[in-house]
């Protein structure tokens, strides 16, 4: 008991003494931490491969808890229909790069991740309707769509087959990484998070940190050389690889809030301003 306490009283006087720092520090802090904890995957886990895998249990993880607050609680509030809608684009236009490719282990976990999207976008639309506040989802398809689909024009690489599928594919990259957003904003118009639905965020939040690992680990330990090892050189892979980073970053704020709040004991109820 005294042992609990007393863990409490640490955790509670470490963020009561991060709070007070400046934005800088934070960030420096918040540097230093991904930094160490790369430093113990990268000993820890020999086959990196082991990230992808992970990744995707703990995206898998975030959609059971989906499935129970639509299948069990029968209500759909303070989940995004559209962000949901723009994970099915980008999946599917992933799927049907894939196919094209090549077809292996992660052409099924795409069609897997598709067909649940599919299924949840099936509930809010026909099922749950009466629950789902289109209001609050006001983040316009537009804002998000069109600057992927002409960066994708622009930028995407030259090594896969086709300049469609090219194309396709740097889409897929461009409009994963901010399909999160209208989540984002739902939540922020709610004024409130809902418990299963903060659970479900926080899911994709540690789901693409453990996918951006990979990446950083390989880029440091190739020198820079994994560089061109993907894609059509060192411009295409930079532009993918920042796709990634800005990814992680839209969710960084909200996890931390989230493991913030957990390790106080409460739970997250509205959006940091």
């Amino acid at each position: 008991m005294g042992t609990k306490k007393g863990n409490n009283s640490l955790v509670n006087g470490l963020i009561g003494w991060l709070s007070k720092k400046s934005l800088k520090v934070k960030i420096f802090l918040g540097i230093l931490l991904v930094l160490f904890t790369l430093v113990i995957l990268d000993i820890s886990v020999k086959d990196k491969s082991y990230f992808f895998i992970a990744s995707e249990a703990v995206y898998i993880a975030g959609t059971i808890v989906l499935f129970y607050k639509l299948f069990r609680q029968k209500t759909c509030s303070g989940v995004s229909l559209k962000t949901q809608e723009l994970m099915a684009l980008f999946l599917a236009s992933r799927l049907i790069c894939s196919i094209f490719i090549e077809a292996n282990i992660h052409t099924l976990l795409d069609l897997t991740s598709l067909v649940s999207v599919l299924l949840v976008i099936w509930m809010i639309r026909f099922k749950l309707k009466s629950s789902y506040i289109k209001e609050l989802d006001n983040l316009r398809w537009s804002f998000v769509v069109v600057p992927c689909a002409i960066l994708a024009i622009l930028i995407h690489p030259g090594t896969i087959h086709g300049r469609l599928v090219q194309s396709l594919w740097a889409f897929s990259v461009y409009l994963e990484a901010v399909s999160v957003l209208p989540q984002l904003r739902y939540m922020q118009n709610a004024k409130m998070i809902e418990t299963f639905t903060g659970k479900y965020v926080f899911a994709l939040g540690v789901s693409k940190f453990l996918g951006l690992a990979h990446w950083l680990i390989q880029i440091y330990k190739t020198r820079g050389a994994y560089f061109y090892l993907i894609g059509n050189g060192f411009f295409w892979f930079t532009v993918g690889f920042l796709a990634e980073i800005v990814q992680s970053f839209i969710l960084a704020d909200f996890c931390y809030y989230y493991i913030k709040s957990y390790m106080q004991g409460q739970l997250l109820r509205k959006m940091p301003v």
